[in-house]
């Protein structure tokens, strides 16, 4: 069996080397992962173009929902556009109106993000079919999705990925994500992956004006992620 690819979500320059550090495969890159991620900044993406694992960003211009706007579209295109400018590998990219996928808004942007490496985010875990979204995701183009079978954490959602992976048939990727640690592969076990997604985070010490929520990629939590993968390959 091949080994395991595992991506780690990192939204600050300390993360993005607790990562590589750890033995992450793949970066997605991001801002404020305690609002599930939102656009890094353009200097972020810069340095990370140079991290050499490949780096996708997440294009996502506000907290919230998914349901965006003629002026969210137009920032999502920029933000696609200057993360290739900077050289990233790819983006990660998601859009509804409401309980389904917004074909038009996605083709419109994965247009823009011709030739780059594409993962649907997890919006797709709120849409009402995701039968029929994960039939959309691949006429759209898309790599991959990361979902947690629509549950609070993959491995709750496991029975849900095994459906979704028996049928996207090698068409597309489905990577688990969210709840996933060294301690997820046994969870698991009798899904066909391919990819994994974790944050491998820690709460971070607080300063400042404490507003809290803030954690922090841990290299040592990637690499017991890292292990438990290859240990199940």
């Amino acid at each position: 069996m091949a080994e395991l690819l595992l991506e780690v979500c990192v939204d600050s320059a300390e993360g993005l080397a607790a990562a590589i550090e750890g033995g992450a495969d793949r970066i997605e890159l991001c801002s404020a992962l305690e609002l599930g991620g939102l656009t890094p900044s353009a200097g972020l993406m810069r340095l990370a173009a140079g991290c050499g694992v490949p780096v996708l960003a997440m294009i996502r211009p506000r907290a919230g929902d998914f349901d965006f706007g003629a002026a969210d579209l137009a920032v999502m295109l920029e933000d696609i556009a200057a993360a290739r400018a900077a050289g990233l590998a790819g983006v990660v990219l998601g859009a509804m109106r409401g309980a389904a996928l917004d074909g038009g808004m996605l083709r419109r942007l994965v247009e823009a993000a011709t030739g780059m490496d594409l993962t649907l985010h997890r919006c797709f875990d709120l849409c009402a079919d995701q039968a029929a979204a994960l039939e959309q995701a691949v006429a759209l183009g898309f790599r991959r999705v990361l979902s947690s079978g629509g549950a609070a954490t993959a491995p709750e959602g496991a029975a849900v990925l095994e459906r979704l992976m028996r049928q996207a048939a090698g068409r597309i990727v489905v990577m688990p994500g969210s709840g996933v640690s060294a301690e997820s592969p046994g969870a698991l076990a009798a899904l066909p992956l391919a990819e994994v997604h974790g944050s491998c985070s820690v709460v971070a010490q607080e300063s400042g004006f404490g507003f809290g929520g803030r954690r922090r990629t841990d290299a040592g939590r990637v690499r017991a992620l890292k292990d438990a993968l290859r240990r199940r390959a």
